[in-house]
């Protein structure tokens, strides 16, 4: 037993012995594949062939490279959301022409009827402008456009013409007259006034009665 001991010391300071050891210790802390040599107290190494061979059979593995030393992984560029596509409202065809502003609404102009002629003659007029009492119960007016006859109903509109110079105007009945041979129409002042001048006093008419 002693010389065993002294074997394997002797084996454990010499160079070789030395040199296995340090490989054994470089391989367990690199974090290598190969398997730790158990060293128990109760059986020593069987013999200096075993232990001899150890730095032909243990190779050092590399070492594993460092995390620092390592090309770190490069980050891939994340992916740009695209947007989504716009929902796109189609129109008909009369719809998807440009707006316009609505055109503003033009007032119509009502086209009143011309008075329909129910009668007409010629004869002569006079005028008066007396303030009185009318046949219908007015007030007589000189200024308003009305006349007297001696048979067409109240409110009947008569135009009365001069052809002498072609102006005309339109009297409401209101009134009974004249009782002078020769006239048919008694006009007002103004209504005498609008187609001759009335210094004549009186004048050559047509008139026409509108229904």
């Amino acid at each position: 037993m002693a010389a065993r001991h002294l074997r394997t010391r002797s084996l454990f300071s010499s160079p070789a012995g030395i040199a296995a050891t340090a490989a054994v210790g470089v391989a367990l802390a690199v974090g290598g594949t190969v398997g730790a040599v158990q060293l128990t107290s109760a059986e020593p190494p069987a013999g200096p062939a075993a232990v001899e061979a150890l730095p032909s059979t243990l190779a050092p593995t590399p070492a594993a490279p460092s995390p620092s030393a390592s090309a770190s992984p490069t980050l891939s560029p994340s992916p740009k959301a695209t947007p989504s596509a716009k929902p796109t409202r189609t129109q008909p065809a009369s719809r998807g022409k440009a707006r316009t502003a609505a055109p503003k609404p033009t007032a119509t102009k009502k086209k009143t009827a011309a008075p329909k002629v129910v009668d007409s003659g010629s004869c002569g007029a006079s005028f008066y402008d007396e303030g009185q009492m009318t046949a219908n119960g007015e007030t007589f007016n000189p200024d308003a456009l009305t006349a007297a006859h001696k048979t067409l109903p109240f409110n009947t509109k008569v135009r009365v013409t001069n052809p002498a110079n072609g102006k005309s105007v339109v009297v409401r009945i209101n009134d009974r007259g004249p009782y002078i041979d020769g006239r048919c129409i008694d006009l007002s002042r103004a209504a005498f006034a609008a187609i001759a001048s009335t210094g004549l006093g009186e004048v050559d008419v047509r008139y026409e009665v509108l229904g």
